[in-house]
């Protein structure tokens, strides 16, 4: 019997004869309704599946000029239209899971064998894949059309299905009541052998994550949500998409969804005692025991075993939730260069990136002390260094040396030295990787590849092991010993959570008493003992010194640095292209031009390590419209919907 069956979504009135004959023997077992629950779970793309949806490079963090593995590019460029969407609608597949979940809500009662416990499990998942699919819509798309419970009928006519979109606001608001309701059912944990099922903190972390969206300029009523939405109105009764008026108890209502989860103290940053390599701290960092400070952590391992897939995955109490990837395995063979490495070398990081990183003391690149300076000129020289398991080369520009933990954990740069211990064969191991144009990772090495190489000069390392290697390009990926170690996607983590508290308290102006479940309560204002607190979490276990009073009395000093800080510590984990605009920033970040360093220059030249604008058609060619903000709805959708209005600047 196929439990996994194709659907079809809520506007479509063809007659799916196939599926609605077999509904009657879904619900004959709890096995069988047991397993189209979790087909239907099969639906959801794979969240660190860079090469599908709009993603990481879709934003200013990073980059490829390969036409046809990243179709995120695409819509940077403005080659998107509501008639051709290059892979990344996910509007139809959406509706298809709320349809098969309502489908499971309306007959869950027709099991036979079902407990009381069996229907909670079962309805706890659904109502959670409900509120996600809900969740993929309004993320990507903005307001979405609510079905409620309703299990639509095929073969009715266009009136039956024609929905109106709701309201940004009202969107949230559902998709948060559902995660609430999935939250009463689900469990906190779960087994080790289930590790990737979501549970009530994953509930709680997307329910978190809304409220500060919900919250954030754009949406809330202020300049940018003027200017950007202020004549968006629904065709059916005028009412504004967006809110006009700014409503300051939606900040409060973020900060205490993350207050929540804090205070669930199940969750914490993940940390790596110190070891006899790690690096000493400092001055300026605190050298008490973690979370107080950081003398009895490596900041370097603490921050990168997560990612790697070092770190125990099924045990990382940083994780609300993760899943176990294989895309994004495949992903990190694009960090790897052709020539000597069987990679496919086109994830390029700007520089815009590599300089939000701070230095050791904490201090930034522009502001750097004599201690730890930052210097464009000359290399490190002496002997090379090794810390915390990594090895820093000698023959490395100054403009890497006394960095952050987090930016060796993370970016790939010219001379850096990469293992691949799996592999046997020395010439596939210990490489030292340049990118110059005569680099063996730089264009020429790419031979006919000519999309196969990194425009910046910076590639992604945060996800890769030291052990992980790709064979040689001409006997496969597992060639001469060559693994990958499996990785887990962190969907959502905690330290996404206390940077979010901390945003949420820094906007608040007056003091807001907030009603929790069962009889509690939260009295949120902005404390600046509170921010410090948990703000300098994540500082600390970067290895880092913590906020001044002086930038903790500055509201608009506090936001810099937060999204500063959010840059660099969600690296790459699909944060980033939302921040931008929630914040009203996105057409100012992407406004500034890509740069790197002259991949085009020679090694003998000295011209590398110029900062220069990436000089590539799909580079140049990126546009800035504010209609970017949102992805347009497939036409044929809004068609099949006279009430369903299309988002802004996407109407042909």
């Amino acid at each position: 019997m196929t439990l996994s069956m194709s659907s079809c979504n809520f506007l479509n009135v063809d007659d799916y004869f196939e599926e609605t004959l077999k509904y009657d023997s879904i619900f004959v077992s709890k096995r069988n309704v047991e397993r189209y629950l979790w087909a239907t779970a099969a639906y959801f793309p794979d969240e660190g599946n860079y090469f599908n949806g709009l993603n990481s490079f879709a934003s200013d963090e990073a980059f490829s000029i390969h036409p046809n593995d990243y179709p995120a590019m695409n819509y940077t460029l403005g080659l998107m239209t509501p008639t051709y969407m290059y892979g990344i609608d996910r509007w139809t597949t959406m509706y298809i899971i709320i349809r098969k979940v309502n489908t499971i809500i309306a007959n869950i009662d027709l099991a036979p064998d079902l407990t009381t416990l069996d229907k909670r499990e079962i309805l706890g998942y659904a109502y959670f894949m409900r509120a996600y699919a809900y969740y993929n819509l309004l993320m990507q798309y903005g307001p979405i059309v609510i079905l409620g419970d309703d299990v639509l009928d095929t073969n009715e006519d266009v009136e039956y299905y024609d929905r109106a979109r709701e309201t940004f606001d009202a969107s949230i608001d559902y998709i948060c009541d559902e995660m609430e309701l999935a939250a009463t059912y689900m469990p906190s944990t779960v087994s080790y052998s289930f590790f990737g099922r979501p549970t009530s903190g994953a509930a709680y972390g997307l329910i978190a994550r809304l409220r500060l969206i919900q919250a954030s300029p754009l949406w809330n009523g202020g300049e940018a949500a003027r200017i950007t939405y202020g004549s968006w109105k629904r065709s059916t009764d005028g009412v504004n998409y967006v809110s006009q008026t700014y409503d300051e108890g939606k900040w409060a209502k973020a900060a205490m969804a993350c207050k929540r989860i804090i205070d669930l103290n199940m969750y914490s940053l993940h940390t790596v005692l110190r070891m006899p390599d790690t690096p000493q701290l400092p001055d300026n960092v605190p050298d008490l025991d973690f979370p107080n400070g950081a003398g009895n952590i490596d900041p370097f391992r603490s921050y990168s075993d997560m990612f790697t897939g070092e770190a125990l995955m099924v045990r990382n109490p940083e994780y609300l939730w993760a899943r176990n990837s294989s895309g994004l395995v495949n992903f990190t063979r694009h960090s790897f260069p052709y020539y000597n490495l069987n990679g496919w070398g086109t994830i390029s990081i700007p520089q815009k990136v590599v300089d939000a990183y701070r230095m050791a003391d904490g201090r930034t690149i522009e502001n750097s002390s004599s201690e730890y300076p930052y210097s464009t000129i000359g290399t490190m020289g002496g002997s090379n260094r090794t810390f915390s398991g990594y090895r820093l080369n000698s023959q490395v520009s100054n403009m890497y040396v006394n960095r952050e933990m987090r930016f060796y954990a993370s970016i790939g740069f010219c001379e850096a030295f990469w293992f691949c211990n799996s592999t046997t064969s020395s010439n596939r191991k210990n490489q030292t990787l340049t990118y110059y144009l005569d680099g063996n990772a730089g264009k020429n090495s790419a031979g006919n590849y000519i999309y196969n190489y990194n425009n910046s000069g910076y590639t992604l390392r945060k996800f890769i092991h030291e052990d992980d290697s790709w064979g040689d390009n001409a006997n496969g990926v597992d060639y001469e010993g060559s693994k990958r170690i499996p990785k887990a996607y962190p969907i959502i983590r905690y330290g996404e959570i206390l940077l979010s508290y901390v945003e949420a308290l820094n906007n608040l102006t007056t003091s807001h008493t907030i009603q929790g479940e069962n009889g509690s309560s939260y009295t949120l204002r902005r404390d600046v003992e509170e921010m410090r607190k948990y703000f300098n979490m994540i500082r600390y276990r970067a290895g880092l010194p913590g906020l001044s009073n002086e930038e903790l009395s500055s509201v608009q000093t506090m936001q810099a640095i937060i999204e500063r800080e959010r840059l660099v510590e969600l690296l790459l984990e699909n944060v980033r292209y939302h921040d931008v605009r929630r914040w009203g920033k996105y057409e100012t970040t992407e406004s500034e031009p890509i740069m790197g360093m002259d991949v085009d220059a020679t090694r003998a030249s000295g011209n590398f390590y110029n900062v220069v604008p990436v000089n590539h058609s799909r580079i140049r060619g990126r546009i800035v419209d504010k209609k970017l903000i949102l992805c347009p709805i497939e036409l044929n959708e809004v068609r099949k919907s006279p009430s369903m209005d299309q988002n802004p600047g996407w109407q042909y």
